[in-house]
């Protein structure tokens, strides 16, 4: 790439990232209420994230083949353990990752 490319590559990249941010600002004013439905998406668009997420993440998992999905099983109770136990997305997240990172480099 050359320099004027990488210039704009960054500027494209800052300008869909504040349009982003700035958005709902500007099209939602604080003086009316936010509509219904964009309410809606604010309390339906985080789990089905997360579980989007969770599908991505498992459909390469084969069940009948090499460590037969026990470290992403594991790990995953760990994840549901520590949620229910400290209710801490953070931590949650990772203590399941470095479980599963221990898991696949030493035990499987």
């Amino acid at each position: 790439m050359t320099v004027v490319q990488q210039i704009a590559t960054i500027g494209l990249c800052v300008l869909g990232t504040m349009l982003t941010r700035f958005l709902p600002f500007l099209i939602f004013s604080p003086a009316k209420s936010t509509p219904r439905y964009i309410q809606y998406l604010g309390q339906a668009l985080p789990s089905a994230i997360f579980g989007m997420l969770v599908v991505y993440c498992l459909k390469d998992v084969s069940i009948v083949s090499g460590s037969h999905g026990l470290p992403e099983l594991i790990a995953i109770i760990c994840v549901t353990g520590l949620h229910l136990w400290k209710k801490q997305m953070l931590l949650s997240i990772a203590g399941g990752t470095i479980c599963y990172m221990m898991l696949v480099q030493f035990v499987f």
